[in-house]
């Protein structure tokens, strides 16, 4: 069976630096907001070239904790509106409901899949206080457009970079693009833990440090609590990971781009819509980091069927939209067509960076004799 992420394969490449940076940890006799978490922080703001990343506990509350603490600051109030593409994964959503602000949602690009900038301006109304582009796939989303319509309605931008580590837009990475941005350290992602991890990175002082306090339970200083706060700390045991697996990034990204490109110059089926991206399709100032390699197909699951039983792991990213989830009744009357077929017709194909060229050349080989 060809996997669709072999995580284990991917975690041994690194096997002794990562088990050297875990004993040392289990040695310090420090496991909680201690020098792992301050080194990775600084680590990984650097990378993404901010001022600022406070290192949580996951990706949803990184995102949480971003829009917690506006309204701590008074820039955002109960009731007030973010536009969120909608045919994310559900984390963007409840990142925003989880502070009773209103998702509206907007419709994706069909051949980009990421939130659609012409179809904003007619969702912006006098409550709406930001937008939250999510880069997904690992492709960044139209940021020029968004901070554009941003600017000029005095919106903030808040990027859920979740999937898009090390992704570039015009010479700056996924995390320094709008004010404040949330990530994922899931193990599935380009820079995954070894369990659930997240962090926030931004360029804004006012900001970082009232994230910082909320995500210790509203603490500066121990026992003095300036907020009501909740306990989400990114793990000394996980900063050590990623402090390791950050070296090794840029590396990975390459890897999985290579894979891509393999893919998009093989694959030859009429019934395989591949993926539009910038980074191969002539605009080199976008730089796809290819978390998924998605393609659609007007039957999804008889391609799946026919990868499997051709010893080929595939998954579905994602097959229920969050306006047809139990989660969100009020919405399940909605009709988003585009954000549906989307849905109805996507399979990730495997695609990592320890996929062996072999394992490509079966994958296509597979795929060039599907017929529906």
């Amino acid at each position: 069976m060809i996997k669709f992420l072999d995580l284990k394969k991917i975690n041994l490449t690194h096997q002794e630096e990562i088990e050297q940076a875990l004993l040392e940890t289990f040695r310090s006799g420090w496991y909680v907001l201690g020098e792992s978490v301050e080194k990775y922080e600084d680590q990984f703001a650097k990378y993404c070239g901010v001022k600022h990343c406070i290192g949580v506990a996951n990706g949803l509350d990184a995102l949480i904790l971003i829009l917690r603490a506006y309204k701590e600051l008074h820039m955002m109030n109960e009731g007030d509106e973010i536009i969120v593409p909608a045919n994310t994964y559900i984390a963007t959503i409840l990142s925003i409901t989880q502070n009773n602000l209103v998702p509206v949602l907007v419709e994706p690009d069909i051949h980009t899949y990421n939130l659609d900038a012409s179809k904003i301006a007619e969702k912006i109304t006098s409550k709406t206080k930001a937008i939250m582009p999510v880069h997904l796939y690992g492709q960044i989303a139209n940021i020029a457009a968004i901070s554009e319509i941003a600017k000029k309605c005095n919106l903030k931008v808040i990027e859920d970079s979740a999937q898009a580590h090390g992704a570039v837009y015009q010479g700056k990475k996924t995390g320094s693009l709008g004010e404040a941005s949330g990530f994922s350290f899931y193990p599935g992602k380009n820079l995954g833990a070894l369990g659930d991890a997240g962090a926030v990175t931004t360029d804004n002082d006012e900001l970082a440090d009232v994230i910082r306090a909320l995500a210790n339970y509203g603490s500066r200083k121990k026992y003095i609590n300036d907020h009501r706060g909740v306990n989400s700390r990114l793990d000394e045991i996980q900063a050590a990971v990623l402090s390791v697996k950050l070296k090794y990034l840029d590396i990975e990204n390459q890897k999985r781009r290579d894979a891509a490109l393999f893919y998009l110059k093989n694959i030859k089926n009429d019934e395989i819509i591949l993926p539009t991206s910038y980074a191969n399709g002539g605009d080199d100032i976008m730089s796809h980091v290819w978390h998924l390699f998605v393609v659609r197909t007007r039957n999804r699951d008889a391609l799946q069927k026919y990868l499997t039983n051709n010893e080929i792991q595939s998954l579905i990213h994602y097959p229920i939209p969050p306006h047809r989830q139990n989660a969100y009744k009020e919405w399940n009357h909605l009709t988003l067509p585009i954000t549906e077929k989307i849905h109805n017709e996507v399979l990730s194909l495997p695609l990592g960076p320890t996929l062996s060229t072999h394992e490509m050349e079966c994958v296509v080989e597979v795929i060039n004799r599907f017929k529906n």
